[in-house]
C-alpha cells in the first residue's frame, strides 16, 4: 500500500471504512497468504536469528510456498531467541522458541499441518475472529509476560521496525498529528505536567517542567536531544526499542520538538548500535519522504529537522552537558551547573535532552489522556518503567512493569529466579554507579522515592543478577575499574579519588605471598580509607556521574562487609572468584599419578612422579585452576 495514500488517509482526513478495512491487511489480522515472522535483533541476531531467518527462506523455496517472510524487532524475551512466530488464515499468531536451522523444519512442517510441535511453543496472540490454537497458552499468561504491562513495548516484536506502513496501521503519528493540528504547545505542556511523567534517565526530573522552561525562553532557535547513550553494562533498553520500533520514538521526539519551539532534533546514540542506527536512520527518511519531518509537516505551519550523531563510546557522555559538549563537536567533559541545558545549552540556546523511554511515552498519553497514564503506577512515579534482566536469571531481556512492582517480582515471577536453582545473593541497579541489593531489601517497589529511601537509584533500569558464586569484592572491584577508567579527569577528587578506590580493591584481592610487611600494612591502611574517600568524592564533584561513582562500593560495604572482611583478614575468597587467593591442593588418596596435571600447569607448580600422588607447590601456584579443570579423577581440591 501507498505511504502517502496512508498518510492522506490515516493523519490528513477522516478515516473510513475502505482505509479501515485495507489496515487490517497491514496488520496481519486479515491473510490472503501465510505469513512468517523473524525476530531479527542484537540479541537475537547473536543467537542465530539470521542464519535462522535464511534457513526458512530456503524451506519456503523449496516446497514453493507461497508466504509472507518478514523481519520484526524483539520481543523482549531474549534468553529463548531466536523466536519466530507463524500466523495462518484464520489463526492465532503463534510464537516458537529457541527457533534454530536444525528445528526449523519440524516446525513449519508441523504448523502447516496444523499439528503445532508443543516443546517449541512459546505462546500466541488472540487476532480477531481468529480461532486459537489447542495447548498453546497465551503470551500474557507465561510468567515473563503475565506481570509486565506493555505499552512501550506493545509492538516490538509484532511490527516490522523498516515498514512505516505498519507502524501507520496501528494508529502512528496520529498523536503527532492531533497535536500539531489541533493544540497549542502550552495545552501539550500542560498535560504532561498533569501525567506526572517523569524523566527516564535517572534523576526523575518532571518532563513538563522542563519542557516549560525551555518553551519560556526569549530565545528563538531551540534544540531538542534524545539522549540514547546507553553506557551502563548490563543495560540495552534503548538498542532494543530502536531496533524494534524506531517511528514510536520519532513521533515521541516530533511531539516534543512542536511543544518547546525546536527545528532541530539531534539523536545522540552510541556507534556501536550499528543495528539501531541503521534502523533509525532508514525510519528518518522513510518519515521525511511521507512529510512528516522537514517543512510545512502535514500542510501546517511546523517545520522540524533530526539528526542522528554517533557517540565515540565515552561512559561521561551520558551526563547531559558532556553529550551537549559532543555534540558541539568538543571534548565530552561535564559543565558546572547552572546554567541548566534548558536555559543555556548546544551553541549556548535552550536545549531540552529527553532519554529514549521518556520520549517513547508521549505518543501514548497524547493518544489517552494524562488520567490515563495517572492511574498507572504510584503516587510519586507515573506509568510504566522498563528493566533489562540480566546475569544469574533463568528469563533474561527487556521487562516493562508498572511502578510499584517489586524488585522481588521481576526476578522470581518474570524472571523465574536464579538459573540452576542457585541462591540468589544481589542485584546490581543502576549501572555501575547504582548499588547492590541484597534480599533484605527485594521487597521495595519500584518507584523514585522508595528506591531513595533505602539509598538506591532506579537509573536508566539495568538490573544485573547476581548468584552464590558471584564474589562481591570482584564485582565491585570491576565496576570501579570501570568507572575510574571512564571518568572524564575534569575533577581531581573523581580522576584520583576513582583510580586510588580501584588500587585498594585491587590490593584485596592480591595474593598474600606476593606482599612485603609494608604492602600489608598499605593494604589495611587503603581499606580503612574506602568509606572517607567515598565520602569526598560524593561531596566534592562536580557532575551527577562523579557524585555517584561511589556508590557501588558503599552499598557492597553495607550489605556485604563479611565478604570483605574475609578477603581482608582471613585472605580467603568464599566463591573461589578472585584467582590470586586461591589454592589448590591435591588428595594423595585420590590422585593416580597420570602427569596430565603436571604437564598442563602454566606455571610448573605441581611436582610428582607417574604413577605416585603429586603436590602443588603453593608458592609457585598462581590459582588459574588448569589443574582442577582437568584432573579427571577429582583428586584436586580448592582450600
Amino acid at each position: 500500500m501507498n505511504t502517502e495514500y496512508l498518510v492522506e488517509k490515516l493523519l490528513l482526513t477522516d478515516s473510513d471504512k475502505d482505509i479501515l478495512e485495507e489496515l487490517k491487511f497491514l496488520r496481519y489480522e486479515k491473510l490472503l497468504k501465510p505469513a512468517i515472522f523473524v525476530e531479527i535483533s542484537t540479541s537475537g541476531i547473536a543467537a542465530g536469528a539470521r542464519k535462522t531467518f535464511e534457513k526458512i527462506t530456503n524451506y519456503l523455496e523449496e516446497r514453493k510456498i507461497d508466504a509472507d517472510l518478514v523481519e520484526v524487532g524483539s520481543l523482549g524475551f531474549c534468553s529463548v531467541e531466536p523466536i519466530i512466530s507463524v500466523q495462518l488464515q484464520r489463526k492465532n499468531r503463534v510464537f516458537f522458541q529457541n527457533v534454530s536451522t536444525e528445528n526449523v523444519e519440524a516446525i513449519l512442517d508441523g504448523i502447516f499441518s496444523n499439528n503445532i510441535p508443543k516443546e517449541f511453543a512459546l505462546g500466541e496472540i488472540q487476532i480477531e475472529n481468529c480461532e486459537p490454537w489447542d495447548g498453546v497458552p497465551f503470551l500474557n499468561e507465561i510468567p515473563f509476560f503475565a506481570k509486565q504491562n506493555r505499552v512501550i513495548s506493545k509492538l516490538n516484536g509484532i511490527i516490522s521496525p523498516i515498514n512505516i506502513n505498519e507502524y501507520l496501521s496501528f494508529e502512528g503519528y496520529l498523536s503527532f498529528s492531533k497535536v500539531i493540528k489541533n493544540y497549542s504547545p502550552t495545552t501539550i505542556c500542560e498535560w504532561i505536567l498533569e501525567s506526572g511523567l517523569r524523566g527516564r534517565g535517572g534523576g526523575g526530573f518532571l518532563t513538563g517542567e522542563k519542557w516549560k522552561i525551555a518553551y519560556n525562553s526569549p530565545k528563538n532557535t531551540k534544540f531538542l536531544i534524545c539522549n540514547a547513550d546507553e553506557s551502563d553494562p548490563g543495560g540495552f533498553m534503548n538498542r532494543l526499542l530502536f531496533e524494534s520500533n524506531p517511528h514510536l520514538l520519532i513521533e515521541g521526539m516530533l511531539i516534543s520538538a512542536f511543544v518547546i519551539g525546536a527545528k532541530k532534533v539531534f539523536v545522540y546514540i552510541r556507534g556501536e548500535y550499528s543495528l539501531a542506527i541503521e534502523r533509525l536512520r532508514k525510519a528518518i527518511l522513510d518519515a521525511k519522504n511521507c512529510g512528516l519531518i522537514g517543512e510545512n509537516i502535514l500542510k501546517t505551519n511546523f517545520s522540524v529537522d533530526i539528526e542522528v550523531r554517533e557517540g565515540a563510546g565515552s561512559f561521561v557522555c551520558g551526563e547531559e552537558t558532556a553529550l551537549i559538549s559532543s555534540i558541539a563537536g568538543k571534548r565530552g567533559i561535564p559543565r558546572v551547573k547552572p546554567p541548566y541545558p534548558a536555559t543555556e545549552g548546544l551553541f549556548e540556546n535552550p536545549t531540552v535532552v529527553n532519554n529514549v523511554e521518556t520520549l517513547a511515552n508521549i505518543p501514548f498519553i497524547i493518544k489517552n489522556g494524562p488520567q490515563w497514564f495517572q492511574k498507572i503506577g504510584t503516587q510519586n512515579s507515573k506509568g510504566t518503567k522498563i528493566f533489562t534482566l540480566s546475569g544469574k536469571i533463568k528469563n533474561s531481556g527487556l521487562v516493562e512493569i508498572p511502578f510499584g512492582t517489586s524488585i522481588r517480582e521481576i526476578i522470581f515471577d518474570i524472571g523465574e529466579g536464579i538459573k540452576n536453582n542457585a541462591k540468589f545473593k544481589a542485584a546490581q541497579l543502576g549501572g555501575p554507579t547504582g548499588h547492590c541489593l541484597p534480599e533484605e531489601q527485594l521487597d521495595t517497589i519500584v518507584d523514585f522515592e522508595a528506591l531513595t529511601g533505602i539509598g538506591a537509584t532506579l537509573g536508566l533500569g539495568g538490573m544485573i543478577v547476581m548468584d552464590e558464586n558471584i564474589c562481591m569484592v570482584d564485582i565491585t572491584k570491576f565496576f570501579m575499574e570501570f568507572i575510574q577508567r571512564e571518568s572524564c579527569g575534569k575533577c581531581i577528587s573523581c580522576r584520583e579519588g576513582t583510580r586510588r578506590m580501584f588500587e585498594i580493591l585491587e590490593s584485596v584481592t592480591r595474593r598474600p605471598l606476593k606482599e612485603m610487611g609494608f604492602q600489608t600494612l598499605e593494604r589495611f591502611k587503603g581499606v580503612m580509607q574506602l568509606e572517607s574517600l567515598s565520602s569526598v568524592i560524593k561531596e566534592t564533584t562536580m557532575c551527577g556521574l562523579g557524585l555517584s561513582a561511589p556508590n557501588t562500593v558503599i552499598s557492597t560495604l553495607k550489605w556485604f562487609r563479611d565478604e570483605f572482611e574475609e578477603h581482608i583478614f582471613d585472605r580467603k575468597c568464599r566463591a573461589g572468584v578472585c584467582r590470586e587467593l586461591r589454592t589448590f591442593y591435591i588428595n594423595v588418596n585420590l590422585c593416580t599419578g597420570c602427569t596430565i596435571c603436571i604437564r598442563k600447569c602454566p606455571k610448573n607448580a605441581i611436582i610428582g612422579t607417574i604413577k605416585h600422588p603429586h603436590f602443588v607447590v603453593e608458592e609457585k601456584c598462581t590459582g588459574c585452576g588448569v589443574c582442577f579443570e582437568i584432573c579427571k579423577f577429582g583428586a584436586v581440591f580448592m582450600k
